[in-house]
């Protein structure tokens, strides 16, 4: 099966009138359908701008992308995007921010407004659809973000640190609900995350960047034989530690 993305040999370099700096160099690596994989590695190491080039922001100064079998610039791949921050408006309520990217794309219709409103309900934000999202708690803002995200039936979801402005509880919750969420859809899901757990707990496979100009150091396939393959499950299995380990190992092996 034609995996769903697949980069080949990607590089790229910022340039200012101070010089170039060197950011990515001959990254190759595919993700296939309903996979979760997680890209782990040294801050600054460019893994939020491999997210902006595999999303079209950026173009690689070398390398090519493959989307569902097709180059960039020949398919019509629908990305979803979930930011550090949940970007919803204050001025809207919890349902109209989950129509905003129907409203955009030109795609609102009442097809797609009971579509909305049926996420709403199955992830249990129903009763909230009226709210404003100062209402709502962190990890409820977050299952809003990613609820306006998959009503667009994204081919593959980009996660760039979506948990990273949450307090640890209501991260480790929020990372639990929507990890479960990703899979139960069987969406395509790549995260960036710069927590070792986190990575582990939801990933079917951990990518390992080096120091800037990052390249893969090492690829690390995630299993776990529990009853309920959950986040917070895996989090108290016995092979977490040892995949921690491996990681945590590898990123500072140079140390």
């Amino acid at each position: 099966m034609e995996p769903v993305l697949e980069l080949k040999n990607i590089s790229y370099a910022y340039h200012t009138l101070d010089g170039e700096t060197k950011t990515l160099t001959d990254i190759s690596f595919s993700v296939a359908s309903g996979e979760f994989v997680a890209i782990v590695g040294p801050s600054g190491c460019g893994k939020s701008t491999l997210l902006s080039i595999i999303s079209g922001l950026l173009e690689p100064e070398k390398g090519l992308i493959k989307m569902n079998g097709k180059y960039t610039g020949e398919n019509s791949m629908n990305i979803g995007y979930m930011l550090q921050h949940d970007y919803l408006f204050e001025w809207r309520t919890v349902y109209k921010n989950v129509l905003l990217g129907l409203e955009i794309q030109h795609m609102l219709s009442a097809k797609s407004r009971t579509k909305a409103m049926d996420l709403l309900e199955t992830y249990g934000l129903k009763q909230f659809a009226n709210s404003k999202p100062s209402e709502l708690s962190g990890g409820m803002r977050q299952r809003a973000a990613l609820i306006r995200t998959l009503v667009l039936d994204p081919d593959i979801l980009l996660l760039d640190e979506p948990f990273s402005s949450l307090d640890y509880q209501n991260r480790l919750f929020a990372a639990d609900d929507i990890g479960q969420i990703i899979r139960s859809t069987q969406k395509t899901a790549l995260l960036v995350t710069h927590d070792l757990s986190e990575a582990v707990s939801l990933a079917d496979r951990v990518i390992i960047l080096t120091n800037r100009p990052a390249s893969i150091s090492k690829i690390v396939p995630i299993t776990f034989d529990l009853e309920k393959d959950t986040p917070l499950h895996r989090r108290n299995a016995p092979e977490f530690k040892n995949y921690f380990n491996t990681i945590w190992e590898e990123l500072n092996q140079n140390e």
